[in-house]
This record gives structure tokens, sequence and C-alpha cells, in this order.
């Protein structure tokens, strides 16, 4: 039952995260192409998206009532609305749905893992949570693989939409008997005494949200920086699947590592490498630059998440769906600045780099946050 539920969860994160959400990065170079968009509105739309993802994670935080229709709204909706997007045209409409699907992704990463992590501590396999983590990395893995045949078959953005969106029903249909239904997820008896934000708990969360500025921008304009460096190049529409591997491969490398050290000494350094692999996106000339930071970035990411979360359980034990919430919100916070400020950047410079070079020395800043450990709260 443990396993059924972990692979339940972890296609739920497959869909809801991986193509639900970030299925946009490698259609951004197919709808600029398409004349959908511009690499300044594609940062905005980006950014409603985030909007979208605090709203919905804030909203799950504080949930009491209809958990459980969110949760299935939020990955079906998901499915819904990436199908739809192959009928609209244009930044504004592909903005509202961005934000709608970004809310409905919200909904899905805050309980989805709440449930996850409640329902493998019953069973006596908490380790598996950690493999649950994984699904967002193979779903940008898989939609970048999707993404590798669609630019070789010369499929345009409406077309490429559709195909992510019967993908991910295909995959939806698989778990649907799985998910919770109304009355599934539990609720204690007893509410827990109000979390108390210690010292370590809000350089925690501004940890976190400067993690999720500093890797958004990377995660979303890859394939169009490889594509602008490489017009034509079959490594541009690699790049994406590198980042969405090298997550998964960060996952199990954490799960493995999980032993050695202080969660927040580990958390630490995947931050730092992160921020190596930021600057290098840039720095670095030809092909080594993006491949490096396509591994490193996309191989700290979800190990952030999951760090980032087990970190704050050793903090607060009693406050693991709440401070999940918090957290998903400082995090969707820092990925609504980073989209942000690229739009200023390539407004202002006609250059995504000078943003870059801010999102690197977030993530340093994210490290040094956590590099110190903390007493756990009351």
């Amino acid at each position: 039952m443990a396993v059924r539920v972990a692979f339940s969860a972890f296609l739920a994160l497959v869909v809801a995260m991986g193509i639900g959400r970030f299925a946009f990065t490698p259609q951004v170079p197919l709808m600029i192409d398409d004349r959908q968009l511009s690499l300044t509105s594609a940062g905005v739309v980006a950014a409603l998206n985030y909007l979208g993802y605090l709203s919905g994670s804030w909203d799950a935080m504080r949930a009491t009532r209809q958990v459980e229709w969110r949760l299935q709204a939020g990955i079906w909706g998901a499915v819904a609305l990436t199908l739809l997007s192959a009928c609209i045209a244009g930044p504004w409409w592909h903005g509202v749905v961005r934000f709608i699907i970004g809310w409905a992704s919200g909904w899905a990463m805050v309980l989805i893992a709440a449930w996850s992590n409640e329902q493998l501590h019953h069973y006596g396999r908490p380790a598996l949570s950690a493999a649950v983590f994984a699904g967002p990395g193979t779903g940008i893995f898989l939609s970048g693989m999707m993404a590798v045949l669609l630019h070789h078959w010369q499929i345009g953005a409406a077309m490429a939409w559709l195909a992510y969106g019967v993908m991910a029903l295909l995959l939806v249909l698989l778990i649907a008997r799985n998910l919770p239904r109304s009355g599934q997820l539990h609720r204690p008896d007893t509410a827990p005494e109000p979390l108390k934000l210690t010292a370590g708990l809000k350089k925690l969360v501004w940890s976190y949200s400067l993690a999720g500025f500093g890797y958004i921008l990377p995660a979303t304009f890859l394939s169009q920086m490889a594509a602008a460096r490489f017009p034509g190049s079959a490594f541009a529409q690699f790049a994406w699947p590198v980042f969405g591997g090298a997550a998964v491969v960060g996952i199990i490398a954490g799960i493995l590592t999980r032993r050695y050290g202080y969660s927040n000494r580990r958390l630490a350094y995947v931050l730092v490498l992160q921020a190596v692999g930021v600057f290098a996106s840039d720095l670095l000339p030809g092909i080594g630059g993006l491949v490096l930071g396509a591994v490193l970035v996309g191989g700290g990411f979800l190990c952030v998440v999951q760090l980032s979360l087990q970190y704050g359980r050793e903090l607060a034990p009693r406050h693991t769906r709440y401070l999940a919430g918090l957290l998903t919100t400082g995090y969707a916070l820092g990925q609504l600045v980073g989209p942000l400020l690229s739009a200023i950047s390539t407004a202002l410079t006609q250059r995504l780099e000078p943003a870059l070079y801010v999102a690197g020395v977030a993530l340093l800043v994210a490290a040094a946050l956590v590099w110190r450990r903390d007493a756990a709260a009351e």
C-alpha cells in the first residue's frame, strides 16, 4: 500500500508540476517563433504562473474544508488547462491560463506532499517521501524529450500543447483510483499550538524564498537561452531534458546521502552548487556552460525542495502541512519576482544576463542563511 501511495503521489507531481507548470519552458522558443510571445512577454506570462502558484499554495496551507477536492482539482486542472493551451493564442490568454494552472499546481504540490507524507509515515515507510519529489523532475525530463521529438517533426506550439496535455491525461488515468476522496485525508482531533516562527524558521523561509528566485530564471529560460545561443542546433532541444534528468539524479543522490551530515548543511551545499550553475550558464562559453548550468541548477532543484521540507519538519515537527504551505508560499514569491526581473532586464538591456547574476547572488545568500543549525520550535 505504501508503494502505491508513493507511486500515485509521484505521478501526480509528474503531471501537476513537471508537465502542467514546466512544459512552458520548452514551449517558449516555439511560442516566440509563432509570434505568440516575445522574450519580455514570456517573462510576464511566467510571472503570472508563479503568482497563481503563490495563491494556490497559500490557499492549500490554510484550507480546512474541501481539502481533497482541492487536491483532485489541482491535478485534473493541470491536465485540462494544458489541453486548453492548444486552443488559445497571445500573451494575455496564455497569461490567464498560466495563472490558473499555477494555482492548480500550488494546490497539488502542497496537498500531495502532505497526503503522501502522512500516509507513508502511517505505513512505516517515511523514506519513500523523498522519492515522491522525483516527480517534477521526471515530468520535466518527459516533457523535454517530447519537445525534442516535436522539434524534429517541426510541430507548432499549439499542437505541442495538445501533445503535452494528452500525455498528462494518460498518466493521471493510471492513478485516478488511488487519489484521496472526500474524508480520506487525516484531520487531527485537536489542533497543535500555533506555530512560533523562531529565528531558525524565519531564516529557512527566507532561504527557501531566495532559492525559488535564484533557480527560476534558468528553469524558465534555459531552452530559450540554448536556442538563442545555438540556433538550429539539436542541443538546444536537449537542454531542458538534461535539467529534468539531473533533477531526478539529484533526488537519488539526496536519498543515498541522507545519513551524512545535517540536513541544513546539505541544503547549503546544494544551494552553492546551484549558484555555480547559474553563473556558469553565462560565463562559460559554448555548450559547456549551458550543460553545467542545466546539471547543477537542475540537479539541485528538487534536492532543495526535499531538504528544505525535511529541515522544516525537524524545526517544527507538529506543523508539517502549515510549514510546507508557508515554505511553498515563500518559494512562489521568489519565483514570481524572478520573471518580473527578467522582463525588466530584457526590456532595458535586451539581455537576460543581468538578471541571472542577481539570481546567482541570491542563491549564495540562501546558502548562508541555513549554514548554521538552529534549535527546533516548541
